[in-house]
C-alpha cells in the first residue's frame, strides 16, 4: 500500500515505513525537508520516498490529494492540525496513525475525524519525557467501513 507522512519532520515515521510501502512524505520547514532528502539517501532497503516541501496549515493536502493513499501518518507540531485533518476527515482515506505531543489539540483534532465517521481504535499515553509534564500521545483511526 502507500502512505502519506503529513508533518513528516526528519522521516522519523517515513523512513522506517518505506522498508515495506511507497512513502509519500510532506514537510513545510526547509531544514527538515533537507534531513528527509539526506536521510533517505543514506539509507538502504527503502522503496522508494517522494518528498514534498509544502506548508500544510496555509496549503493543506486536499481530498482528492489524499485519496491516492491507503494511510496516512500524521504528527502535527503542538498547535495541532485543524485544517489539515478537516481534509482528512473528507478523504475517506482508510486508516489513520496520529502522533500529538498537545492532548488540548488531539482532542479537537480527533473530534473532527469521529465526526466525519472515523472510528478512534484506540489511543495510548506516551511518557517518553520522564521528567517533564511534556507526553505524546499515539492513537490509530480507521474508516467506518474497515474493520477495526
Amino acid at each position: 500500500g502507500s502512505i502519506v507522512d503529513l508533518f513528516a519532520g526528519c522521516g522519523t515515521f517515513a523512513l522506517p515505513l518505506a522498508r515495506k510501502s511507497q512513502v509519500h512524505a510532506v514537510e513545510g520547514e526547509a531544514d527538515m525537508v533537507q534531513a528527509l532528502h539526506d536521510g533517505w539517501r543514506q539509507a538502504s532497503g527503502l522503496k522508494h520516498v517522494s518528498i514534498e516541501a509544502r506548508d500544510l496549515f496555509r496549503r493543506p493536502l486536499m481530498s482528492d490529494e489524499l485519496r491516492k493513499f491507503d494511510a496516512a501518518v500524521i504528527d502535527p507540531p503542538r498547535a495541532g492540525a485543524e485544517a489539515q485533518v478537516a481534509e482528512l476527515a473528507v478523504s475517506g482515506i482508510d486508516r489513520i496513525a496520529f502522533v500529538s505531543c498537545n492532548p488540548v489539540t488531539f482532542a479537537r483534532d480527533a473530534k473532527t475525524l469521529i465526526e466525519a465517521g472515523y472510528r478512534l481504535n484506540w489511543v495510548q499515553v506516551v511518557d517518553q519525557f520522564r521528567w517533564s509534564a511534556h507526553i505524546e500521545l499515539a492513537a490509530s483511526f480507521s474508516a467506518a467501513h474497515i474493520a477495526a
